[in-house]
């Protein structure tokens, strides 16, 4: 049963991603179709973060509710019915209005399946699940690509997506008493729960809402420095390094292929190595990578580091995720790893056009000098956490890249 449960959720995973980059890749044949401003698209990507943040803020009392099973279901139905609306979509107006619920769907869905797999799976199944998410945010601009090619009909592209999503509900529906028999089996283990985790949070008073607040700052930052790098990286390539547009575009695309394939890697990794020197040594890495994009090396050394600051980055985020029951006790985990979600949404929306404002009252050199600063951020925050987490109680039966798993 848990294995056919973590089956779909590998393919939630990557129905995830699909939406992601849609936009981005039909954009420049909607907006001319729609008669909409150039701007537009920053209005509906907007919009769908602010869903998601709400959601993922909302996510621990609603899950708590209803149950995980039934969250993914009616997350993932709500997603493909905004796809489906996008594709049929007469103006701007309506796009707005389907944003909504792509965003409430989106950050539910991802706060319950990473709280899930946090608990239920152990620390490599989390990094290969984020890598088939960007198998996913792949596939979305490679389906659009297909019909803008032939026809360049866009609103095809966003129905074919809707249809593999509405597929995924109607799996979601048939196995959903999965969850539920999963659930009771969980139950009736419940005296296995491991309450030295619940004790330490409980005695760890102040250090433990310190220890939060550290925790967010680490995704906040990671967000902004993975999101600001794929935003800006290639403009700042073309007008600080010279670099030709294509060239830029292809060392921009070997970056998050560093990611990706970091991920899977990764997850080989975790059997030997614990969260805590994976999330460490990524970020030593990351930050090494922005450190090259800023010294004032040759163009080569920029490059490399953008490649290094991928593979950097890749086992940060699913090791963090992953950690969170290990740092924070079972019993808070599921509202916590809300709360990391909506904060992780909040730093790639606002810190990519940080820079971008920045950028203008200056100039896109900025760029490595910012990544390089959040790297740093992000790294004195982890590390800081890791100090107050070791001034409490931490659970022994827990074991840092290995939760309380039984698959």
């Amino acid at each position: 049963m848990g294995t056919v449960l973590l089956l779909i959720i590998y393919l939630a995973f990557i129905s995830l991603g699909l939406p992601d980059s849609l936009l981005g890749a039909a954009w420049p044949v909607m907006r001319p179709d729609l008669g909409a401003p150039l701007g537009t698209a920053g209005l509906l990507s907007l919009t769908v973060s602010v869903g998601t943040i709400l959601s993922s803020l909302a996510s621990g009392a609603v899950i708590e509710r209803f149950g995980t099973g039934r969250v993914t279901l009616i997350s993932c139905l709500m997603t493909a019915t905004a796809l489906l609306g996008y594709s049929y979509a007469p103006s701007v107006a309506w796009l707005i209005i389907c944003a909504i619920p792509l965003g409430l769907g989106a950050g539910s869905v991802d706060a319950a399946l990473n709280h899930y797999v946090a608990t239920h799976y152990k620390a490599h199944h989390m990094s290969w699940l984020h890598s088939f998410w960007g198998v996913g945010a792949t596939t979305g601009p490679v389906i659009m690509a297909a019909f803008l090619s032939r026809d360049g009909d866009w609103r095809h592209g966003y129905l074919t997506v809707a249809l593999i999503q509405f597929s995924l509900v109607v799996l979601l529906f048939v196995t959903l008493r999965l969850w539920d028999r999963q659930a009771a089996t969980e139950s009736a283990d419940s005296p296995t729960v491991q309450p030295e985790a619940e004790a330490a949070v409980q005695n760890g008073g102040s250090r433990t809402a310190n220890g939060l607040t550290y925790a967010l700052g680490s995704f906040l930052f990671y967000c902004g420095v993975e999101l600001t790098v794929g935003l800006w990286g290639s403009s700042y390539l073309v007008n600080v390094k010279g670099l030709l547009v294509g060239d830029a575009a292809r060392w921009v695309s070997l970056y998050y292929a560093g990611i990706t394939i970091g991920r899977f890697v990764t997850g080989f990794a975790t059997f030997k190595v614990s969260n805590r020197h994976l999330i460490r040594a990524g970020q030593m890495t990351a930050l090494a990578g922005t450190l090259l994009l800023l010294l004032p090396l040759p163009t080569g050394f920029a490059l490399a580091g953008f490649l290094i600051t991928g593979l950097g980055l890749a086992p940060i985020y699913p090791s963090m995720l992953h950690e969170t029951p290990v740092r924070f006790g079972e019993k808070h985990a599921q509202r916590i790893m809300g709360y990391q979600m909506a904060v992780a949404y909040v730093g790639s929306t606002l810190m990519p056009p940080l820079l971008g404002l920045l950028a203008g009252f200056w100039s896109i050199g900025l760029f490595p000098l910012y990544v390089a600063l959040s790297a740093a951020a992000m790294l004195l925050c982890t590390e800081w956490l890791n100090v107050i987490l070791a001034g409490s109680s931490r659970p022994r039966r827990f074991r840092p890249g290995h939760g309380p798993s039984r698959s």
